[in-house]
């Protein structure tokens, strides 16, 4: 009955009096997506909870995500899906546009229909392959240079490099905008990964202090008003100054765009932002969490919007030789699962687990073909390597179904 009720009132385009009108109940999204408070919202005025994978390899020095050389593109979309992702984070590179090579036959042997094709004319078609799927889309500027990320010594710390100026984040972010804005389910775009130090610039970021060089509150305002002005329809999702890791700054300065109802702001979490014992300790933490960036939820807010945590994850399988990883990498993904769990109805986290990949890529620190621990799939880009965690994320009994 509340099934039948909620979905009659969401096709009437009404939300505020059934606070779960869902995704789920309203059968399919109705794009453009915006927000309303804490809320992302569909055209229809149902909440939408992005509940995404990432897909890594477009910001790296491959240009495209990686397992194309393994598995066909549909059947990879289908496992995604058939897991109950309704959403992919795809980061891509300023690189993939400056350049835009010919992507190497040898990344897409299992895909010969890609063959021949440019960086952006491969991402077309993930993309593509995605919207046909059902499956909206969050475009993420990853990084300038196309490689591994992130620390502070490789340079792409800030939104512009040494090889890559300033105005050029903009402009690419326009561009890519104005080539997705005829498909809806590209929904979002998260600005950059994990702004930072950069060593190589001898820079630290800043937050509204108006220093042209260095203030990221007034670059992402920029950019964020560019891209809405190409295509009014994104999410425009800003995070802070520390690779993520909370959203202080926007507590006393928060981030206004021109156009209303269309930020979000974004954090990340892994095991080394967190104290001994605290992977132990629900309680504790859930009231970190909520320190660090759980508190733009609380509505009526100058700084009240939907978040995203756009990066979390841990170890899911043994390395190449069978060596487990630290234990406090696994107790990170069953803690991080049992906090998004017990999250209450007024407080919908967006997500995004790192990564799909089931093996690594060529970069600094990586060794092209390796396991990649963290991923979700097996080296034979066709096994969830954690079945409990799957379950675990989409059980029913995990939290409002949105």
């Amino acid at each position: 009955m509340f099934s039948t009720i909620c979905r009659s009132l969401c096709l009437a385009g009404i939300s505020l009096i059934v606070p779960f009108c869902s995704y789920a109940n309203c059968d399919t999204v109705n794009y453009p997506l915006s927000t309303d408070q804490q809320f992302i919202v569909d055209a229809k005025g149902c909440k939408v909870v992005l509940k995404s994978i990432n897909w890594f390899g477009g910001e790296s020095a491959a240009l495209t995500v990686g397992g194309l050389d393994k598995q066909p593109l549909a059947t990879l979309v289908e496992l995604i899906k058939e897991a109950g992702f309704n959403s992919v984070r795809l980061p891509w590179a300023n690189e993939m546009v400056a350049r835009n090579p010919r992507i190497d036959d040898t990344l897409l042997s299992a895909n010969p229909q890609l063959q021949g094709k440019t960086a952006l004319e491969v991402f077309d078609e993930i993309i593509d392959t995605f919207g046909a799927a059902g499956l909206m889309v969050i475009l993420d500027n990853h990084r300038s240079r196309g490689d591994w990320c992130c620390d502070d010594v490789h340079g792409d710390g800030l939104w512009y490099s040494k090889d890559y100026a300033p105005e050029t984040f903009a402009q690419h972010w326009v561009f890519m905008a104005k080539r997705y804005q005829n498909r809806p389910f590209v929904v979002g775009a998260e600005l950059r990964n994990e702004v930072r130090p950069d060593k190589q610039l001898d820079l630290v970021p800043s937050w509204g202090d108006g220093n042209a060089a260095t203030d990221w509150k007034a670059a992402a305002t920029h950019a964020g008003n560019a891209i809405l002005k190409q295509n009014p329809n994104l999410l425009i999702i800003i995070g802070g100054v520390r690779w993520q890791v909370d959203l202080a700054e926007i507590k006393h300065r928060p981030i206004t765009l021109a156009t209303p109802h269309k930020l979000v702001y974004v954090a990340h979490d892994y095991v080394w932002n967190h104290p001994v014992g605290n992977l132990t300790n629900p309680e504790n933490f859930a009231k970190l969490a909520l320190k660090r960036w759980e508190f733009v939820l609380e509505p009526n807010k100058p700084y009240t919007a939907p978040l995203y945590i756009s990066e979390w994850g841990g170890c899911t399988q043994t390395g190449n030789n069978g060596e487990r990883c630290s234990e406090d990498r696994y107790q990170f993904v069953s803690a991080f699962a049992h906090y998004l769990c017990g999250l209450g109805e007024e407080t919908p986290v967006s997500w995004a687990y790192w990564p799909l990949n089931a093996t690594q890529m060529a970069g600094y620190n990586r060794n092209e073909g390796d396991i990649e621990t963290y991923g979700l799939l097996k080296p034979d880009w066709k096994t969830w390597a954690s079945p409990e965690l799957m379950a675990q994320l989409f059980s029913k009994q995990c939290g409002p179904q949105y």
